[in-house]
C-alpha cells in the first residue's frame, strides 16, 4: 500500500459523496505554508511508484524552511491555459506531432490534451480605430480579416483534439477570464469506478500573468509554451521545493490610493528583497480585509517582483468572489468543505488556524503605500507620484540624441486638429491589461475621474491616443449600468476591444502626422498605460519611455498631455467659470467608489456573459474550418506552417556533444528581456521578416505583428533578437557603430550583418554559435519563441551571468545549454568581447547519466592567446537532463508516447 492509497478518503458535501486525498493527518502537515499544502496534495494524488514516490511526499512534509532548494519534485497541473500568441505554437507543435507520430509508423490520436486545456483568444486586438463610437466593432472586423487563418486553425484544434476548449475573440484577457469562470479551485471528475473524485485546482499557462488566478487559492504559474505542451501531453513539471516568503499585509488602503499603487509598492519591495525562483505567499489577519480584486492585481504582477507565484489562501473572500462571479452553491460548498478538510483555509481568526512557517519574511502596512506609478522602462522600477515630474525630467535626457528638436514641433491632423508636440508629451493613455481591468475599484474609479472631469469641461490632450480595452465583458457591463460609459466616451475612451491590446504592443499606429513629426524630430514622447509591461519597444515604435499607472491616473495624463507635469502644482485645466482645475478637484473618494462597485457590479452580470462563453460571434461561427484527425497545411500560409522541429527525427536520440569552434552571434548587457529576444510587436519591410512577407506578395499594412504571425517559424526565427531596443555590443568589438536592432558581424563574411542572415552563414558553413550576456537574462513575458528562436538560429548554448527562471527552462526545453560565468564574473571580468571562438568541454558526461556541475570553456582570442574558465550548467533537475539529452522536451515526449 502507498501512501496514495492510505490517504484515501470520503467527504461529505450537501448530502453528496467525493472521494479525496486527505493530508490533514500527515506528520508535518500544519506549520506548511498554504503553497506547499498545495504541492503536497498533488504529490499525494499522484504517486506512481516512480517519477512520484511516498519518499518525494516525505521529504516535503520534513521542509526545511532555511534550507536552499535542494529536492526535486513533480508538479502535476491539473489544468493548462494559453492565450493565442503562445497558444497557437502550442496547437502547430500538436498538429505536427501528429505527423510525426505517422510518420513514425504510430496512431496520430495519441497526440490528445491528457489534461484540461483551454485557449482564451486575446492577444491579437490592435487598436487600428479608437475615439470614435464604433471602435470596438471596426477594430474586431479587422481583427478577423488579419487573423483568419490562424483562427481557422484554432477552430479545427477546437473539434480535432480532446480535453480543448477555445475562448473566441472578443470575450476578454486570459485571466480575466481564467478568475472568472474557468478556475474551479477545487476540480472533480468521474473515475473509472463510478465515483466522484474532489482534487486541487492548479494550472500553468503560456502567459507569465498566469499567477493572477494566485488571488483565488490555485496554484500555478506561467510557464514556457514548451512546458505547456509537456503539461498538456501529461508530463509533470519538475520542480526544486523552493523557498517561500512570507508577505504579511496589515492595514487598509487610505485614500487617493488605488490598488495599482499597492502592487506597484510589493513590486518594488519584493525585487529589492529577491524573490526570483521563490514562492510568495500573502497572510496574516489583514488578508481578510484584502478584496479578491485586489488579491489577483497582487498575484498578477508575481512575474514583476519575480516571484515563481504570488498567493493567497483560500478563506471566506475566496467564497465571496466565486459567488459574486457565478459559481453554483454547489460548487461554492465543495471549495469550503475540501479546504477546511484538508487545512487549507487561510481564515487567521479561527481557533483552529495555525500560522505558517516561511523560509524569509516581508510586511506592508496598506497604510503607508502613497501614489505611484513605474518607469520608464520596468515594472519594478516606481516612482512617487509627487516626484513623477522630477524624476521626467532627471531620466528623459539619456533618451535624446544630438537629432532630437528641443522647441515644440507643429503637426496639422484631420482627426484632432492642429497642435504643438514636444519632449514628454504622452502620445498614448491606455487603460488596458489583466493587472487592472479585472479590479473593479480601479476601473470605476477611472470612470468616475472621466465623469468629474467632463463635468468640469476638461478634455484629453488632441495627440493622445486614447483607448479602453477591458479584461471581460462585464467590465462594460458594470461601466454602462453606473453611466460611467457616457462620460467616458466624452474624454475619448470608447471601448476599443476586449484584449491586452497596448500592454502586448498592440497598441495600433499613431495618427501618420504624429508619428512622422516624432521620427522627423527624434522626440521622446511618452505612454501611460495601466499594464504590467512597459519594457523598451514594447508598446510602440514611436514611444521612448513607458509609464505603468492605475486607470485613473491614466487618464489624469491624457487630461496633462505631458509627463512633465506635476498634479499637486499645476493645473489640467480650468472649468467653464475659468477657475484652475486641479486632480485632486475631480479624484473620487474611497467611499464614492465602493459605493458604486456595491450598486452596479452584480452576479447577473457574470452569469449573463458567461452563458456562452465558447461560442462566439457570427464572425468566429462563419469561419470555414478544415476536418480530420491531420491538419491540411496550406504551403502558401504565412500564419501556420508545419514546423520543422521533428524533421528527420529517430525514435532514439543521437548522443550530445562538446560544442567546438563556436562564434558569437550576440554579445549583450543586463536584463536582456525575452521582447529583446522574440519581440511581440510590429516590424518594419526592410526587416527579415518583412522582407520574407515582401517576397510572398503581403504589403506591410497587412504584416500584423510577430506576436500573430508564431505559428510561422520562418517569421519567427527572422525576429528573433530583432527587437529595436537591442543593442548588440558585438559590433563595438570589431570597431563597428553599435546599430540598435537585430544586427551583428558576421565572422565568415567579415562584414556587419542582421542576425538572422549571419546565423543562414554558420548554419551552411557549420559552425556552431554562443550568445554571451550578462545578469537576468530571458526576464519578462514567458515567450516560448525566445528559446525557439535561439536554436533555429544555431545558438547551441547561452553564458549569462544569471538567468530568469522560464527561459532557462525553456532553452532547455530546445536543446540549448544554459551556462552561467563562475560566481562574481562576467564576461568584461574575463577579458572576453564576443570576436573569440569557443570550444565547450565536459558536456559529453550527461550521456552517462551525469549532469555536470560545470564545463570548460576555453575562449581563443584573435591572437591565439586563451582565456579559460570553468561555466556552471544550469541543468538544474534530472528531468532537464532528460529533455536536453534528446535534444527537447518535445522530441523526449513524443518518444516516450511512441513507447
Amino acid at each position: 500500500m502507498s501512501l496514495r492509497d492510505d490517504q484515501l478518503a470520503i467527504l461529505k458535501v450537501a448530502g453528496k459523496d467525493f472521494d479525496y486525498y486527505n493530508i490533514a493527518n500527515l506528520d508535518g502537515i500544519d506549520h506548511l505554508p498554504y503553497s506547499l499544502k498545495v504541492l503536497v496534495e498533488n504529490l499525494v494524488r499522484n504517486i506512481d511508484g516512480a517519477n512520484i514516490t511516498d519518499e518525494h511526499v516525505k521529504t516535503l512534509l520534513d521542509w526545511d524552511p532555511n534550507a536552499e532548494p535542494s529536492h526535486e519534485i513533480q508538479f502535476t497541473p491539473s489544468r493548462v491555459i494559453m492565450q493565442d500568441f503562445t497558444g497557437v505554437p502550442c496547437i502547430v507543435d500538436l498538429a505536427t506531432m501528429r505527423d510525426a507520430v505517422k510518420e513514425l509508423g504510430g496512431d496520430p490520436e495519441v497526440i490528445n490534451p491528457q489534461v484540461q486545456s483551454d485557449m482564451v483568444i486575446d492577444h491579437s486586438v490592435q487598436i487600428d480605430k479608437y475615439g470614435i463610437a464604433n471602435a470596438v466593432q471596426e477594430n474586431m472586423d479587422i481583427e478577423y480579416q488579419r487573423n483568419g487563418e490562424r483562427y481557422q486553425f484554432l477552430r479545427w484544434g477546437q473539434q480535432a483534439f480532446k480535453n480543448f476548449r477555445v475562448v473566441p475573440p472578443g470575450t476578454g484577457i486570459i485571466h480575466q477570464v481564467n478568475i472568472e469562470y474557468l478556475a474551479k479551485v477545487v476540480m472533480s471528475k468521474t473515475e473509472a469506478n463510478g465515483n466522484t473524485l474532489a482534487y486541487l485546482d492548479s494550472c500553468v499557462g503560456t502567459d507569465s500573468h498566469t499567477t493572477t488566478e494566485n488571488g483565488l487559492g490555485v496554484l500555478g504559474w506561467g510557464v514556457g509554451g514548451i512546458e505547456a505542451e509537456a503539461a498538456m501531453l501529461g508530463q509533470p513539471i519538475s520542480m526544486l521545493v523552493p523557498r517561500v516568503v512570507g508577505f504579511k499585509l496589515t492595514g487598509s488602503i487610505p485614500e487617493g490610493v488605488t490598488a495599482t499603487d499597492v502592487v506597484l509598492t510589493i513590486t518594488d519591495m519584493l525585487r529589492k528583497h529577491g524573490v526570483v525562483g521563490k514562492f510568495v505567499e500573502f497572510y496574516g489577519e489583514g488578508i481578510a480585509s484584502v478584496p479578491l480584486a485586489n488579491r489577483a492585481t497582487i498575484g498578477n504582477m508575481g512575474p514583476e517582483f519575480g516571484s515563481t507565484c504570488g498567493i493567497f489562501p483560500i478563506d471566506n473572500v475566496t467564497l465571496d468572489y466565486l459567488r459574486l462571479t457565478g459559481r453554483s452553491e454547489e460548487q461554492v460548498a465543495l471549495v469550503e468543505a475540501y479546504a477546511k478538510a484538508n487545512k487549507l483555509w487561510g481564515d487567521a481568526s479561527d481557533p483552529d488556524y495555525v500560522e505558517p512557517q516561511y523560509s524569509e519574511y516581508e510586511e506592508l502596512d496598506l497604510g503607508a503605500v502613497v501614489p505611484s506609478i513605474a518607469g520608464p522602462k520596468r515594472p519594478q522600477d516606481r516612482i512617487l507620484l509627487s516626484e513623477a515630474k522630477e524624476m521626467f525630467e532627471k531620466t528623459a535626457p539619456a533618451y535624446e540624441t544630438e537629432k532630437t528638436v528641443k522647441d515644440p514641433v507643429a503637426v496639422s491632423t484631420d482627426f484632432r486638429g492642429d497642435f504643438n508636440i514636444e519632449n514628454g508629451d504622452v502620445a498614448i493613455a491606455s487603460i488596458t491589461s489583466c493587472t487592472n481591468t479585472s479590479n473593479p475599484s480601479v476601473m470605476i474609479a477611472a470612470g468616475l475621474i472621466a465623469r468629474n472631469a467632463h463635468a468640469k469641461g476638461l478634455k484629453p490632450k488632441p495627440w493622445v491616443k486614447t483607448s479602453l480595452a477591458p479584461g471581460s465583458q462585464v467590465v462594460a457591463d458594470y461601466l454602462k449600468a453606473a453611466g460611467l460609459q457616457d462620460d467616458l466616451d466624452a474624454l475619448g475612451y470608447q471601448l476599443v476591444g476586449f484584449g491586452c491590446a497596448t500592454c502586448i504592443g498592440n497598441s495600433g499606429p499613431l495618427l501618420p502626422e504624429i508619428s512622422e513629426a516624432v521620427n522627423t524630430n527624434d522626440l521622446t514622447v511618452t505612454a501611460v498605460l495601466s499594464g504590467n509591461r512597459n519594457f523598451e519597444g514594447r508598446i510602440s515604435p514611436d514611444v521612448k519611455m513607458n509609464y505603468l499607472a492605475s486607470p485613473p491616473l491614466v487618464i489624469a495624463y491624457a487630461l496633462a498631455g505631458t509627463m512633465d507635469f506635476d498634479f499637486e502644482t499645476q493645473p489640467l485645466g480650468a472649468d467653464a467659470d475659468g477657475n484652475d482645475v486641479y486632480l485632486k478637484d475631480i479624484w473620487p473618494t474611497n467611499s464614492e467608489v465602493a459605493a458604486v462597485v456595491d450598486g452596479t457590479v452584480s452576479r447577473e452580470m457574470f452569469l449573463k456573459d458567461y452563458a456562452s462563453v465558447f461560442d462566439g460571434d457570427h464572425r468566429w461561427k462563419g469561419l470555414d474550418v478544415p476536418e480530420g484527425e491531420l491538419f491540411a497545411w496550406n504551403d502558401k500560409s504565412t500564419y501556420v506552417r508545419k514546423q520543422t522541429f521533428f524533421d528527420g527525427m529517430k525514435a532514439t536520440p543521437d548522443p550530445v556533444a562538446d560544442i567546438h569552434g563556436a562564434r558569437v552571434l550576440a554579445l549583450l548587457g543586463d536584463s536582456v528581456t525575452t521582447d529583446h529576444i522574440s519581440p511581440a510587436g510590429a516590424f518594419k519591410a526592410s526587416s527579415p521578416a518583412g522582407k520574407y512577407l515582401t517576397e510572398r506578395g503581403v504589403e506591410p499594412k497587412n504584416f500584423n505583428s510577430y506576436g500573430s504571425r508564431r505559428g510561422n517559424h520562418e517569421i519567427m526565427v527572422r525576429g528573433t533578437f530583432g527587437n529595436i531596443r537591442l543593442r548588440n555590443q558585438l559590433l563595438a568589438s570589431v570597431g563597428e557603430e553599435v546599430t540598435s536592432g537585430g544586427f551583428t558581424y558576421d565572422f565568415l563574411a567579415k562584414k556587419p550583418t542582421t542576425i538572422f542572415e549571419a546565423s543562414r552563414d554558420y548554419i551552411d558553413n557549420k559552425v556552431p554559435l554562443v550568445v554571451l550576456a550578462g545578469k537576468e537574462y530571458g526576464t519578462g513575458s514567458s515567450r516560448d519563441w525566445a528559446a525557439k528562436g535561439t536554436v533555429m538560429l544555431g545558438v547551441k548554448a547561452v553564458i549569462t551571468e544569471s538567468f530568469e527562471r522560464i527561459h532557462r527552462s525553456n532553452l532547455i526545453g530546445m536543446g540549448v545549454l544554459p551556462l552561467q560565468f563562475p560566481a562574481g564574473e562576467s564576461y568584461e571580468s574575463l577579458g572576453l568581447n564576443g570576436t573569440e571562438t569557443y570550444d565547450i568541454a565536459g558536456v559529453e558526461k550527461l550521456n552517462e547519466g551525469v549532469t555536470p556541475k560545470t564545463v570548460h570553456v576555453t575562449a581563443t582570442h584573435e591572437d591565439g592567446s586563451k582565456t579559460e574558465f570553468d561555466a556552471v550548467v544550469r541543468i538544474d533537475t534530472p528531468g532537464e537532463a532528460d529533455y536536453y539529452r534528446n535534444g527537447g522536451i518535445l522530441q523526449y515526449v513524443l518518444r516516450n508516447l511512441m513507447k
